[in-house]
Parts: structure tokens; sequence; C-alpha cells
């Protein structure tokens, strides 16, 4: 509680600054959205009710394992509770609902529109009520049929729930692809969780995460937070001004309009991370995509686990705590998760976003910018990388320098292990091979000619 209090804090240092007296307004309320009315008081309700005008939904867990019926529960009915409470709202203007754009991941191309679902919503909240854990477990991969996980499962289902549920409320959903740190508000970079990539380019950044299973030549839709935030808020606005007959859907990404490649974003982190260096470096930070299952297996084997094992076995000597194993456990189940989503491409359609920003005036494209062609992918992930330094691991910009010399030692390092490992590779082939033999000798010996040649200054 007192770590997400700071986080808070430092994130609305700006607003403190320019409108202090805006926060003013703020007013938390108690809830809970697995329990029964959200675990809203009756007070509470009613203060709602009575003054609420415009309500954005956001709350979803967005783990990709979670256990399906703690996913349905939050993600399905936790939704169907809060749009029950919306329409007892006197002035509700705008309900504006945060999906996925992957919820429809079962097909290449994705229309701004809600697609019908593999099953009733209503059906499964049913079956998670009479199921027992062990048969939910079980029938989970036959459920979630297609789909990589609960979460795209279970949003989905609760797009085609908010259809059937919502009536006559002004509802719009908005699906971005993969939220990454701000481009500009709060300020440039801001990140404050280890989901999607983060967590694997922190790690990389580190010096201990080298290789990940992955397409380099596949778009890498992501979407900086803040753009997705701005999209919301206009969205409510053209939802309570025009009050749209059918359900509006925002796809808020950049694959079409602003693509980047997995390849291109990789190598700007690594640029970005040799620029900006993380302190306490484990290695040079350095390693690649291989679209090559096998090939992937040996180098996770070989680059994380062997290493992790080693310095696990001297922690334990020194008498320290062996945490390098479970860090990598870790970390390749995160990228497990993400590699669905790394080997695949899709063609999320977005028209209806470009229509909704063609038609803010100036001065609110100025102010809610969220127009996805003016991102500037190399600052922009040069700021990502700062940003997971400041705000992720709590270095300040002082400690640059001498995160740089440590970089430079550890590149020199780096350097030499390679040179050794190709010179023992080269040892090993030597002795083991004849014709590797004849062919080595047969080269030196030219060598040795030529160099006869050579005029003797």
């Amino acid at each position: 509680m007192v770590q997400n209090r700071t986080k808070l804090q430092k994130l609305f240092n700006r607003l403190r600054v320019d409108r202090d007296s805006d926060l003013k307004k703020i007013v938390p309320i108690l809830g809970d959205i697995t329990e029964p009315e959200l675990g809203i008081s009756q007070a509470d309700q009613q203060l709602l009710t009575d003054t609420v005008s415009v309500v954005f939904h956001s709350a979803a867990t967005v783990k990709f394992d979670e256990a399906l019926k703690l996913s349905v529960t939050i993600n399905i009915l936790g939704t169907k509770r809060l749009v029950h409470l919306c329409h007892s709202m006197k002035n509700l203007e705008a309900l504006i609902h945060v999906s996925t754009a992957y919820c429809n991941c079962d097909r290449f191309e994705v229309k701004e529109e809600i697609y019908p679902p593999p099953y009733d919503p209503e059906n499964i909240i049913q079956a998670m009520d009479w199921m027992d854990d062990e048969l939910i477990q079980t029938l989970t991969p036959k459920l979630i049929g297609n789909r990589p996980n609960t979460y795209t499962f279970t949003k989905a289902l609760t797009e085609h729930m908010l259809l059937k549920e919502s009536g006559n409320l002004p509802v719009a959903i908005v699906r971005p692809s993969i939220v990454i740190s701000s481009v500009k508000e709060p300020m440039a970079g801001w990140v404050d969780n280890w989901n999607g990539p983060t967590g694997i380019i922190a790690a990389a950044g580190k010096g201990f995460f080298r290789s990940m299973l992955c397409h380099e030549d596949k778009i890498a839709d992501l979407v900086p937070v803040d753009i997705v935030i701005n999209l919301m808020i206009c969205a409510a606005w053209r939802t309570a001004t025009s009050r749209p007959n059918d359900i509006m859907v925002y796809n808020c990404c950049t694959g079409q309009k602003a693509p980047i490649t997995w390849k291109e974003f990789v190598h700007q982190c690594f640029l970005s991370m040799r620029k900006h260096p993380l302190g306490d470096l484990m290695w040079y930070p350095d390693g690649q995509c291989r679209s090559n299952y096998l090939m992937n297996s040996i180098c996770k084997y070989t680059l994380h686990f062997f290493p992790a094992y080693i310095l696990d076995a001297l922690s334990w000597l020194s008498g320290k705590k062996p945490i390098m194993v479970r860090v990598q456990t870790k970390l390749e189940k995160a990228a497990t998760c993400l590699t669905y989503f790394s080997t695949r491409q899709w063609k999320f359609l977005d028209e209806n976003a470009l229509t909704l920003f063609s038609m803010l005036s100036y001065q609110d494209k100025m102010t809610f910018p969220f127009d996805v062609r003016q991102i500037n992918w190399p600052a922009y992930i040069e700021h990502y990388v700062l940003g997971i330094r400041q705000f992720i691991f709590k270095e300040s910009p002082s400690s640059l320098p001498k995160a740089r010399k440590q970089l430079s030692k550890f590149y020199c390092l780096h350097r030499i292990s390679q040179l050794l490992f190709v010179l023992l590779m080269w040892r090993f082939v030597i002795l083991r091979s004849a014709s590797a033999r004849r062919y080595w000798y047969f080269f030196l010996d030219l060598v040795l000619r030529l160099a006869r040649l050579l005029p003797i200054l």
C-alpha cells in the first residue's frame, strides 16, 4: 500500500505544481470488483449514482495465465456488475470500457466491431459457479480454443456481454494493443509495471536475458499509455455529445499507421540501454530474437539458466540467498506468454480512431494527442529505456557516469569471452577433425608464401 501511494505521489507531481486545487476533486471509493455490488457500500453507491456522469472502466486482471475462474469473475462478472450500477446513474453521459485489441486474436484482420463470441458469457459465468477448480482447469484449454490465454478469451466475452447488458446506456469500447510507457504525459517514459515487454527489456538491460523466441520481421504493435488515455477521454466526449445508436469500438494501435518491427524495436532498445546503461549490471547488455525454437531453447539454457545456476551456487557458498534461477524462471514464463504475440502479426483496422481525431479542434488535438503517426520511435524508445531506469529500478540520472564506466568494463569482458569461445571451438574442431587440420595447415602455408612475396620495407 505504501509503495502504491509513493507511485501515485510521483505520478501527480506535475498536477500538484500546475493545478493543485484539482486534486481536491478526487474522492476515493472503497470497493472490490470480485465482490457482489463491487464491494461498494450503499452510501457510496448512492454518491456515485447521484454525481457521476462519465465512467472509465479499466479494472481487469491482465495476467495472461490467470486461472479462468478468477479471470471470468473480474473481467466478465465484474464488468456486468459495473453496468448494473451504471443503469442507476442519473446523469450518465458515457461509459468507456477498456478492452484489448487481442481479444479477437483468432482473426488476422480485426475490425472496429464486436464479434460473436464462442460461448454465451452468461453460460460461462454460471459454469464457473458450479464447477470445481480442478474441472475448470481441465476444461480451460478446450474453452479458450484458438485464443492463447484466459485474458484474451474473457475480454472477448466481456465485449459481447456489454452488447447484451448495456441496453440504452451510452457505451464505447477502446481496444489498445500492447501498452507500454508514456510518450509525453505525465512525463516522457513513465512506466510503473513489468507488463508486456517491459520486464524482458529491463532484464536484457541488466545483461542476464539474451535470447527470445520472436519473428523479427513481424510488426510489434506497441502503443504508449498516454495515447490510450487521450483516446479514452475523446471517446467519452464523442459518446456523450453524439449518442451513437450502436456501441462504438476504437482500436488503439500502431501497426497500420506507425509500424515498427520487433527487430527495430529490440535494436533501438539496446542502443538506448548502452547509451543510458542501468546500474549493477550482471553482464554486457546484448542479445537477439530467434525464430528457431530449437536454437532459442539451446540459448535459453546456455545463456540464461547455466549462468544462473553458477551464480546461485556462488551465492549459496558465500552465505547469500540464491535468486537467479528463480528470476530466470519468471522471465522465461513472461517470455513464453509474450511469444504468441511476438511470432504473429495482425491487421487492426483503426478508422474509427482516426475519424475521432479528425473531429477534434486544433486545441483539443494539442491537449489530447492520440495520432500514432506522430510517434518518433527512436526518441520514444530512448525515453522508454530511461523510464525503466528511473521508475522501475529507481536509478537517478546522477548515477549514469558510474554506470557507463561499468558498461565499458563489461564490454571488454564480453568481447574477450567471445574471442575465447571462438578459440576453444577452433581448437576443438582442429583436434577432432583430420580434414580440418589439413585445411588449416594449408591456409597457414598459403599465408606464409604470400608473406614472403611482400616487399621488405
